[in-house]
């Protein structure tokens, strides 16, 4: 990052964020923001100050848990919702082996404590289980959606 005043250090992230989203190098989500402090040699609050100037402008949203987006692209659910559609539409059966923690995250694109938290959730509802040593298999299948509850 060009050398400036500290205090228009986040106009710069920001503009440079901008110009990034607006040329197509950024399509979906950013990078997150630890990426960001390492990118542009800024502080953590520096990031966060331009990554809320591109939120004002309506360019860029937050979705709790999973990051920031450019408006208007992406599958903007909660990841519990995500792997559960993954069971009802991958041609899960009962027994089958659960993805791991690693596969979630690359298909996702989210954090390992985004997965475990999800994965717990589902462990709860007994849609899946631990095995020996450290894997996990489908216990149950999820309704489909507009199925009566059972």
């Amino acid at each position: 990052m060009p050398q400036g005043s500290p205090r228009g250090a986040y106009l710069e992230v920001s503009k440079s964020l901008h110009e990034k989203i607006r040329a197509g190098k950024i399509t979906e989500d950013l990078p997150s923001q630890s990426a960001l402090v390492s990118e542009y040699s800024v502080s953590r609050s520096t990031v966060e100050r331009a990554l809320a100037t591109l939120r004002d402008a309506g360019l860029i949203e937050s979705v709790k848990g999973a990051g920031w987006y450019v408006t208007g692209t992406g599958d903007r659910r909660p990841l519990l919702e995500r792997i559960t559609d993954l069971l009802r539409t991958d041609d899960v059966k009962v027994g089958d082996p659960f993805p791991t923690e690693k596969d979630l995250c690359d298909r996702f694109d989210v954090s390992r404590t985004a997965v475990r938290s999800a994965i717990a959730q589902l462990e709860g509802q007994g849609l899946i289980g631990k095995t020996a040593p450290r894997g996990r298999v489908v216990r149950a299948l999820p309704a489909k959606p507009g199925s009566p509850a059972e």
